[in-house]
Formats: C-alpha cells, structure tokens, sequence
C-alpha cells in the first residue's frame, strides 16, 4: 500500500482552512449578538446592523456545514 503524502497534506490544509473560518464565522456571530445586548443594555438604540451581521454569519456557517453534508451524501 502506498499512501500518497500530497493528497493526504492537502486534505489536511483544507479541513484545518475550512474549520478556522467556521470557527471565525460563528465568533463573528456571537460577537455581533453581543454588541446588540451591550447597545440594548446602554440605550443606544436596537443595534440593527450588528443583528444582521450576526444572522448573515450564522447563514454562512449554516450553508457551509449544509454543503459539506451535501459533499458527504454524494450528489445524487
């Protein structure tokens, strides 16, 4: 059995990139929850803008595991 080192490095990059950014997206998210609490808590008015971010990251982190698991269970 040979293994081939390349395809298995390059597997490696690719899960780790895919993972940080996930991981980043999603903080992202809480962060943006967060500082609508803080500008609640303030009275400096809704937050609207840092709410949007928020939903628009936890999309992109819903799309991005919604196309791995579409990867996994083959295309048809």
């Amino acid at each position: 059995m040979k293994i081939d080192w390349a395809a298995l490095g390059s597997v490696f990059g690719v899960s780790l990139v895919a993972t940080v950014g996930l991981v980043a997206l999603f903080t992202l998210g809480i962060a943006g929850l967060s500082r609508r609490e803080r500008a609640v808590a303030a009275g400096a008015g809704g937050g609207t803008l840092a709410v949007t971010g928020a939903y628009v990251c936890f999309a992109a982190c819903a799309a991005a595991v919604g196309y791995g698991i579409y990867l996994i269970m083959g295309k048809g």
